[in-house]
Formats: structure tokens, sequence, C-alpha cells
């Protein structure tokens, strides 16, 4: 048992707002906290999300930059979308890396997980988990459109990639693949 299944559940004492749209739910709720204090709290619930790193020829495949109004202006991201209800996130890796790449399943020599249970991606306001996925690419068929980038697998070209990735969920599953498939390797 760990400290943390000693602490109190938050009970909710009403939920005064449910909002659903086709991408996000918006929930309005009152917590009655630890301590008695009654507390209002926002959240959005999302369907959880899929991310494959792709590899080819011994470099790291982005996707071309694409326009985020949030952030106003364009970033680079690898692969990813949403996990619809009921599909597993394997499949969803495989199908959002032919969509977002361009190519066929026949040109994914393997999908590898990083995670299995999908790590949480979550704070007070944002409730979703993230999966992961490594996707080795057969060098001869052409990947990816012509305007993706690719960085080699050196840890200069995964410092290199760091410090044009400004996606969190991206880096952390470039960091985690990095640290599992080069023990000791260090980045700049």
């Amino acid at each position: 048992m760990s400290d943390f299944d000693s602490l109190p559940v938050w009970p909710v004492q009403d939920r005064f707002l449910e909002l659903h749209s086709r991408w996000l739910t918006l929930i309005g709720e009152h917590l009655l906290d630890g301590e008695g204090n009654l507390l209002e709290y926002w959240r959005v619930e999302k369907a959880d999300s899929v991310i494959v790193l792709p590899i080819q020829d011994d470099c790291l495949i982005v996707l071309p930059p694409t326009y985020r109004p949030g952030l106003g202006q364009a970033t680079i991201d690898f692969p990813g979308g949403r996990l619809l209800n009921g599909h597993p996130p394997h499949a969803a890796a495989t199908t959002i890396l032919c969509r977002e790449l361009g190519i066929e399943p026949e040109a994914i020599k393997q999908m590898t997980p990083l995670n299995v249970q999908g790590w949480a991606v979550n704070s007070s306001f944002s409730n979703q988990k993230l999966y992961s996925f490594v996707a080795a690419l057969h060098g001869a068929r052409q990947a990816a459109a012509k305007s993706a980038r690719t960085y080699p697998i050196t840890a200069e070209g995964v410092q290199m990639l760091l410090q044009e990735l400004t996606c969190l969920q991206c880096r952390a599953v470039l960091l985690e693949w990095w640290l599992i498939s080069s023990p000791g390797a260090s980045i700049g």
C-alpha cells in the first residue's frame, strides 16, 4: 500500500454542467475536499490518444509542419490521433500511420507498443490516456510524403528533433523510446 492509497476520495456533490461535442465533453462539478470545503472543478474528457513514432532507414520521420490554431503557428508532430471507443490501440496506430504518412499497411514491418496501459494525460482540467507505438517501416518503400522530415537516429539527431518538437506528448514518446532503445545514451 502506498501513501497515495490513504488519501481521501473527494466526493462529487453535484454536476452542474455536462456539454457534449464530437470532440470532447466539458464537465462542471462541485466536489467536497478532504477538509470539508466545497470546490468548483471544471474538466474536459476526450477520447484517448495514439501517437506513432515511425522509423525508416535509421531515421525518425515526422509529419510536415501543420498549423495549430491554439498555438497560432505551425508545428511538427509524429503521426497521431484519437482512439475511438471499442477500437484496440494497435489497430488505431496502424490506421493513423497509414492515413498520415500515405502508406499501405504492408509498408509496416513491425509495430511495437511503448506502453500497454496508456499513460495518464491528466490535470485538473483534462483527462485522457496516451498510447504510443514505434513503427519500423520497410526501407525499400517511400514511406512518407515528400514534405515529411527525417532525423537520423543518433544523439545529435534526437537532440535536433527535440529542439524543433513542441508537442509535449510527442516529446514524451520520443524520450521514452530513446531511453529504452539506447541504454546509457545521453541527449545534449
